[in-house]
């Protein structure tokens, strides 16, 4: 049933009500100047503005009742209470269920009718009161974001989904103090914001009472229980407990004890930083397997993606670094976002630029400098340039009509470009103003609501550049400059040297920022600093300088743009002693490729082969073989690759034999393993999963076994034996039923894998997100695409309502596994037609289209090129 029809029926079941509602409001409406509130589906601005008005000191009261069977529902007992002041029209309680499972309200001590319209139980002015009011409700909870599974669940109601559990004002700048009373089966382990008052024994079950939460908006209440492992170690001064799931021993032991130390780490480097302590009443965290983020900030109970906490003997350093930062990021949302947070969604981007800018800094205490530079590039730069590339590129601040479209907001433009344009503020005002606006921000705000222009007006207080107008170009507008340059010499010396800067797209405009350059000659090198605030910004510093060898543009990597890279770096690149550098060039030529400039995917190909046995730098490594992989797959004619295939085969593989260091070598096996056709390639990899006995020097586990099995079972005729026989070699219960899931996936019978993709447009079959998104990229392989292009009409299709049902980052996600190495003419038409023929698609969903098939999109002309 899709969403319009669900609305029709909700309507016409309260029809009769509706008529009555209308009624009242229009004679309400008549002796008062306040403007009637639409009920409409979502939270629209107009809904959450007048509620903030009117509406305070919102205490929620919740029970509920978890049976151990997953199939029945969850009886719940709400209690709501509230100050209003203002009673001229009826009050609105978010509720996106249907009507059957309210049982009974009771306002103010007086039983009333059931009106639940287009997504709002709607109370009537009568019921209600100036002052003090109080609402109980019966109901019976809805499962959409509580994400059941066999034996636990997980609350996870971000951006506004806690209205599809129990009603409420469901919007951030209503916060609320939530007293939980969880009634759960007798083995089970709980957590929630709250600290646990006590538990009592009864019968087959145990219930758990917990303290009054912090203030905290909808958004951030949340509670888990089920059958968990619990560790409890000191955080600190604070007692912290620990509930996971796993069941390897190995990476039990080697990561418990990691995770407890890397939350003290980052909570005493904010508290610091800050100048306040840990803001809320306790620390938690919950491991979950398949969770569908990195992690959620809940206070108290924080949730993260089991894989990411769990690491063990074949963990990479990279691995290590970015549990650390997963960790930091979602300590820093204690300070950013938990406790000072935004107004309305359209700001949601503050919280996650403070928090991935925070736990930076963490990264760069712990990790020392030279590795935190290194790997705020690769982590910032590449994802941001994904977007802003793009003709579906969005800008940082984006406009929000209604909180149901809130997901639409995230992506990588907020989560990486924004920590950029933050790192470039900092430069600006320099490091110790910034920091005292951030302190002088945090303490206003604490524990209410403030928005970007509140922290721009603080901000502006502690520096003589004029924010408003950076502010315009850097977090109003979308793209990114391209950048260039003009040299002339006298001789061999350096006449004027000239730095290019425009816009990559219409309208023309400058960004404001502050890089270098380096000129490089045979015995030495020269950094010079590039402010470049106008169109055109010459190198006074560098007249009268000999002419360099070649230069290194953006050399520091802290510049933002597309910008030129030296062909002469084609056979020298190898020789730069700097890792940053290195990266900074390699992220140019791979996005100079794309725009057609500097190099073909063939050539930039080649540069990067050589680098799979010089690059010693395990990041950088990592960095060129995903790099390397992309253009084999996305931007070579299928002849030129099968040609190429043997050669590159034999190339990684001697590379994985000279390189040294273990996780070098596991990231070239990781490469081998991705881009391995041929038939001795098959025999050889089936040989290592077969008994297990992996390269010399490489580190294989469970885990890499089992995506082992599954390249085996694309690749090869014996997908379902093998995939059988990994499960069989799997002990964890989740990790079984995740192999289960994506079997048939991978069937060689196309029939099957039909059937499951048609199974993708029931919602319930959706539920694990993070399967799909795997069954999906084995699905749209390169190596099946002739078989499965047909799917794409229909993964178009079925956006708008993976829009309105999936968890905030599953829209986006399911475009990029769908249409992420598609390169025929094929596939682009279908998108071309699906966009011309829905002019009025949403504009939001059209950029997230456009983004996800930027590389579709270029490969029409680059393929071209390589013929």
């Amino acid at each position: 049933m899709n969403l319009k029809h669900k609305l029709f029926t909700k309507v016409k079941l309260s029809i009769s009500k509706t008529i009555l509602l209308l009624s009242l409001s229009t004679a309400a409406f008549s002796q008062q100047k306040t403007k009637l509130v639409a009920v409409e589906p979502g939270v629209s601005l107009g809904l959450a503005t007048y509620r903030h008005s009117i509406i305070s000191n919102i205490q929620y009261n919740l029970d509920f009742t978890i049976p151990a069977e997953r199939a029945k529902g969850i009886a719940a007992v709400e209690n709501i209470s509230f100050n209003l002041s203002d009673v001229s029209q009826p009050l609105q309680l978010d509720f996106k269920e249907s009507p059957e499972r309210i049982k009974t309200i009771t306002v103010n001590g007086k039983s009333v009718g059931i009106a639940l319209i287009a997504e709002h139980l709607v109370i009537e002015p009568r019921y209600l009161k100036r002052g003090v009011n109080n609402i109980a409700i019966q109901f019976t909870a809805g499962d959409a974001s509580l994400n059941r599974n066999d034996d636990y669940l997980y609350a996870l109601f971000v951006p506004d989904h806690a209205r599809t559990a129990f009603p409420c004002f469901d919007q951030p700048d209503l916060k609320a103090r939530f007293l939980l009373t969880l009634r759960v089966p007798a083995n089970w382990k709980v957590q929630a914001n709250g600290a646990k008052k006590d538990s009592v024994a009864d019968g087959a079950q145990t219930v758990y009472h917990f303290a009054n939460s912090d203030k905290l908006p909808t958004y951030l209440f949340s509670f888990t229980a089920g059958k968990y492992q619990s560790a409890v170690k000191m955080v600190g001064a604070r007692s912290a407990e620990f509930l996971y799931r796993e069941t390897d021993s190995t990476k039990i032991r080697l990561s418990v004890d990691s995770v407890f130390e890397a939350h003290q780490d980052a909570i005493s480097f904010l508290e610091q930083w800050t100048g306040i302590p840990f803001p809320f009443q306790k620390v938690g965290f919950v491991a979950i397997p398949d969770f569908q983020f990195g992690g959620m900030e809940h206070p108290g109970e924080v949730q993260y993606k089991a894989s990411s906490l769990f690491l063990d003997e074949g963990a990479t350093k990279d691995q290590f670094i970015s549990r650390i930062n997963l960790i930091s990021h979602e300590t820093a949302h204690m300070w950013f976002g938990d406790m000072v947070t935004m107004r309305w969604f359209n700001d949601v981007w503050m919280k996650e630029v403070f928090a991935n800018f925070m736990a930076d800094k963490v990264t760069e205490k712990l990790m020392g400098t030279e590795t935190f530079n290194l790997k705020f590039l690769q982590d910032h730069y590449p994802a941001a340039y994904g977007v802003d590339r793009t003709l579906g590129a969005n800008p940082i601040r984006q406009q929000l009509d209604n909180l149901q479209e809130a997901g639409s907001m995230y992506g990588n433009i907020i989560y990486h470009k924004a920590p950029i344009m933050m790192r470039q503020l900092e430069t600006l005002m320099g490091k110790d103003n910034f920091r005292l606006g951030i302190r002088e921000y945090l303490k206003k705000y604490a524990y209410t609501n403030a928005t970007w222009n509140d922290l721009i007006a603080i901000l502006s207080k502690h520096t003589k550049t004029n924010l408003y107008s950076w502010n315009k170009v850097w977090v109003n507008q979308p793209g990114r400059p391209i950048f260039d340059f003009d040299m002339t010499t006298n001789g061999s010396t350096i006449s004027k040297l000239t730095i290019f800067q425009k816009a990559e797209y219409s309208p023309d405009r400058i960004w404001p920022q502050v890089f270098k350059v380096t000129l490089v000659y045979a015995d030495h090198s020269k950094d010079i600093i590039v402010n470049s605030n106008t169109a055109r910004t010459e190198l006074t510093a560098a007249h009268g300088m000999p002419r360099p060898n070649y230069i290194i543009f953006n050399s520091d990597g802290v510049g933002y743009g597309l910008f030129p890279t030296d062909k002469n770096l084609d056979s020298n690149v190898y020789t730069i002693q700097s890792p940053l550098q290195r990266a900074s060039v390699y992220i140019a030529a791979y996005e100079n490729m794309l725009a057609g400039r500097s190099f073909k995917p063939l050539e930039l190909l080649h540069v990067l082969q050589t680098g799979l046995t010089v690059e010693k730098n395990e990041m950088n490594l990592r960095l060129i073989t995903g790099y390397l992989s992309s253009i084999y797959w996305t931007f070579l004619q299928p002849s030129i690759r099968e040609n190429l295939s043997a050669q590159l085969e034999q190339s990684v593989w001697d590379a994985m034999q000279q390189q040294t260091a273990a996780n070098n070598k596991k990231i070239l096996f990781s490469l081998y393993q991705s881009i391995y056709t041929s038939a001795s390639a098959k025999s050889s990899m089936y040989a290592i999963w077969q008994k297990q006995q992996a390269p010399a020097g490489v580190k294989l586990t469970e885990d890499d076994y089992t995506s082992l099995a599954l390249s085996i079972a694309l690749k090869s005729d014996t997908a379902t034996q093998v995939i059988k026989q990994q499960e069989d070699r799997i002990k964890n219960p989740d990790r079984k039923k995740r192999l289960e899931f994506l079997m048939p996936a991978l069937s060689l019978d196309a029939s099957v894998r039909d059937t499951f993709f048609n199974s993708l447009a029931q919602r319930s079959n959706r539920s694990k997100e993070a399967w799909v998104l795997s069954a999906l990229g084995y699905l749209h392989h390169p190596l099946r695409q002739s078989t499965s292009v047909k799917y794409l009409p229909k993964s178009l299709d079925l956006m708008e309502e993976i829009q309105s049902t999936g968890d905030i980052f599953f829209p986006q996600s399911w475009l990029s596994a769908t249409f992420g190495s598609y390169q025929s003419a094929e596939a682009n038409q279908i998108v071309q037609s699906f966009l011309k023929t829905h002019p009025n698609y949403p504009s939001k969903l059209k950029g997230k289209i456009l983004q996800a098939t930027d590389n579709l999109f270029r490969a029409q002309k680059l393929l071209k090129e390589n013929q």
